[in-house]
């Protein structure tokens, strides 16, 4: 993933995308492309590895441990930016809406590979990555989602 800025790249971040590659339909477990927005950034003020279900802290900080209780949990941790999509048809709207399928950019286990395709849908980063970009995105930052 890269950190544009007036198209310079200020940061450069490994990211785990979908296990089942590209698409924007519904309930296809691909991570979808196009233009989007931030619609919300939640977590800000919530420790390294605080553990989210439906976009709350569940009280949990994620440990080693906990993920050998629950190893095929799709851990979404640190800090969620709820991504909603910004071309009808593509990526807003219907059977094919980015909001409505839930696609964050997150953080994942550091145990994690990156760079490898495995998540959900969804965009998985290093959690001090994410809570490095969380930084600098606000809600209404553009991100592009391109092959």
């Amino acid at each position: 993933m890269r950190l544009l800025n007036n198209q310079i790249t200020e940061r450069v971040y490994p990211v785990s995308t979908a296990l089942n590659g590209v698409g924007e339909q519904l309930n296809s477990s691909c991570t979808p492309r196009g233009r989007h927005r931030v619609r919300l950034v939640i977590g800000r003020s919530c420790p390294l590895n605080t553990v989210f279900i439906g976009r709350r802290a569940t009280g949990e900080i994620y440990s080693d441990e906990l993920g050998l209780q629950q190893p095929q949990r799709d851990w979404i941790l640190t800090r969620i930016l709820w991504l909603t999509g910004e071309e009808s048809g593509f990526n807003r709207g219907g059977e094919c809406d980015t909001l409505k399928r839930y696609i964050y950019i997150h953080g994942t286990p550091d145990s994690q590979p990156m760079a490898e395709p495995l998540s959900h849908g969804c965009i998985r980063m290093r959690n001090h990555d994410i809570v490095d970009l969380c930084e600098l995105a606000t809600v209404g930052t553009e991100v592009l989602i391109s092959e």
